[in-house]
């Protein structure tokens, strides 16, 4: 018997939705919490105008040292280890090809089992998902969920954050930690 394959997405998935804002808030001496974040964009919640290219430099400039110590979500690493018998974890990342040596030495840092790891440089994961031929898919992107969820007709398990709270099809599944994604989980593959 196959098992059920998991598209899983990373940052603010695996990783804790906050970590890079630290990292923010220091380059551009503001206090933001991921509570301001409303929108999928961080400059959405600064209190200044901010030149967007300027951000987009410091980012990828900055990238590789604030994935290599990004904080894992509460109960993550656990709950992919009980999984990594059950199921095959294939995680699909809009992260570049450029930081996939932090991102592999992080997966291996952290101890998170995983089947493969996709980096694709896009937030479109749809056709990635559609080669790997998911059975459900990991996200906290609002309108990637919605995508995924409606044109693969699977279940998609949003980890709920202020920038994610609009409405959602019925199998778009929100959860508020990694316990609640494990139930279910639990539930729906068992």
């Amino acid at each position: 018997m196959t098992k059920p394959r998991f598209g899983i997405d990373i940052d603010g998935t695996v990783t804790c939705p906050a970590t890079l804002i630290p990292h923010i808030n220091k380059q551009y001496n503001v206090n933001i919490t991921l509570d301001d974040v409303c929108e999928y964009d961080f400059l959405s919640a600064f209190p200044y105008p901010v030149d967007r290219a300027a951000f987009q430099t410091w980012f990828q400039e900055n990238e590789p040292y604030m994935y290599a110590v990004s904080e894992v979500a509460q109960d993550a690493q656990t709950i992919l280890n009980t999984w990594k018998n059950d199921y095959e974890l294939y995680y699909i990342s809009a992260r570049g090809e450029n930081v996939t040596d932090v991102t592999m030495n992080w997966f291996h840092t952290q101890e998170i089992p995983y089947d493969h790891i996709e980096l694709i440089g896009s937030h479109d994961k749809l056709a990635i998902a559609q080669k790997y031929d998911v059975d459900a898919f990991f996200e906290d992107k609002h309108d990637n969920a919605v995508m995924l969820a409606e044109e693969l007709q699977i279940p998609v398990v949003l980890f709920d954050t202020p920038y994610n709270r609009l409405t959602c099809p019925d199998n778009v599944v929100r959860v508020y930690n990694w316990q609640e994604a494990n139930q279910f989980i639990t539930k729906h593959f068992k």
